[in-house]
């Protein structure tokens, strides 16, 4: 099955890298961006202060009367007392204007140096206090970091379990968790199919070294013991066969398809139902066709090996004198395939455990290794196909798998039956 290592859930053994510098990004973004805001306040404020800064200059007279300057012509406030027109032009008007213009520049230079030191202080205080808060925001994600590289697979069912508000940091760790969970479910299916595995494989070779043992302790032994031991161990090691046929089946399935092609399913079906019809006729089943035409893309081996499957399923899993249906159809652009089987009663909550290697639910093991209908999900999955079973009243089972339309320009396209394959890999 394709399951990720227990090496990649292992924690690291490297250093771990610096965790200050998402601070030191954040603590320079806070520092730049209030520069930035800085010197455009303070150049708002020089221009609205230079702007306002000119006007005109009241000097006072011999005798106590006010004049005003600086003797352009600008006419003088009435509300002031004494207040006479345009001062004329003269040292006096000239050398106060001058003046005037001295200080109001010196005025202004003042407040930009002003301006510019505590814009620069500011400055300071705010990276400092932008460090502190950076700190303070990624003080979860560095608890979130430490809980996760504690994770191994031998405490791979601990989650962070992060509490407050719906926030960023929230979803992500509630999104940590839900893929935790699904390593978690998937390690311990990883193990248990190695376990059931294991135990496929140590029957028959425990059974093989029985019969061998036998054969060289039995000193009475003639030429048929050792044929009728022989005929066992062959029967035994053409069980192993495909028993390892069938695990490199599940394996390819669930590694993907390789590539896709246009193949019409009703195609596959008919010649797996063909080589089926001796096994059929065999145990007196009573097959009952309804092949309709189901154009789809994918790997026509592995529809072949999903199509046998299913078919074989049916067969082993069905009671004297039963029947199979096997359908195939269109619709809605679908290839849609249904196989149905009477057959002991199948308890509805136990049909999603069909799909898994080595379920057989109480059947003995002379009827297949239960690797059949978890090779049709990973068949179909890996096709993108919907699946889907359901108990049938009386007994069976009911399986459909609904294939994604084809391309439009590869709709109409088949495939020929000379492409199937004579070994279908069976259970």
């Amino acid at each position: 099955m394709r399951l990720p290592s227990l090496a990649a859930l292992a924690p690291a053994t490297r250093r771990r890298p610096t965790p200050r510098r998402v601070g030191v990004r954040l603590t320079l973004l806070y520092g730049g961006l209030f520069l930035a805001s800085g010197a455009i306040l303070l150049a708002i404020t020089y221009l609205l202060v230079a702007r306002s800064s000119g006007g005109d200059v009241l000097v006072g007279g011999a005798d106590g009367e006010l004049l005003t300057g600086p003797g352009d012509g600008v006419p003088v406030d009435e509300g002031v007392p004494g207040a006479r027109g345009p001062v004329p032009p003269g040292d006096l008007a000239g050398q106060l204007r001058e003046q005037a213009s001295r200080q109001r520049r010196a005025n202004l230079r003042q407040l930009l140096v002003q301006s510019g030191i505590a814009l620069a202080l500011m400055v300071v205080v705010s990276a400092a206090l932008g460090w502190l808060i950076a700190g303070r925001a990624l003080r979860p994600l560095r608890t979130m970091t430490g809980a996760i590289q504690r994770i191994s697979a031998h405490n791979i069912h601990e989650r962070l379990a992060v509490r407050g508000p719906a926030d960023e940091l929230k979803v992500l760790a509630d999104t940590v968790d839900g893929l935790l969970g699904r390593l978690d479910a998937a390690l311990d299916s990883h193990r248990r199919f190695v376990a059931n595995a294991a135990h496929e494989l140590r029957t028959p070779l425990t059974l093989e070294h029985a019969l061998l043992e036998e054969s060289l302790i039995d000193r009475e032994a003639t030429a048929e013991s050792f044929r009728a031991n022989f005929e066992r161990l062959l029967a035994i090691s053409e069980q192993q066969a495909r028993l390892l046929e069938s695990l490199l089946t599940l394996s390819s399935s669930q590694r993907g398809l390789d590539h896709r092609e246009p193949l019409d399913v009703s195609l596959i079906a008919e010649w797996v139902l063909h080589a089926a019809r001796p096994e059929i006729e065999r145990r007196g089943l009573r097959a009952e066709p309804v092949i309709g035409p189901a154009p789809a893309v994918g790997d026509p081996v592995l529809v072949q090996n999903l199509m046998a499957h299913l078919v074989d399923n049916a067969v082993r899993h069905n009671t004297p004198g039963g029947h199979l249906e096997i359908a195939t159809r269109t619709r809605g652009g679908r290839a849609v395939v249904t196989v149905a089987n009477s057959g002991p009663p199948v308890p509805p909550e136990q049909v999603e455990r069909l799909f898994e290697p080595f379920q057989r639910l109480g059947r003995t093991a002379g009827e297949g290794h239960g690797l059949g209908l978890a090779i049709v999900h990973a068949v179909a999955v890996a096709h993108g196909a919907d699946i889907s079973a359901r108990t049938r009243t009386g007994g069976g089972l009911a399986v459909e798998i609904a294939f994604p339309p084809p391309p439009d320009h590869l709709g109409g396209q088949g495939m020929d039956i000379a492409q199937l394959d004579d070994g279908t890999g069976l259970r």
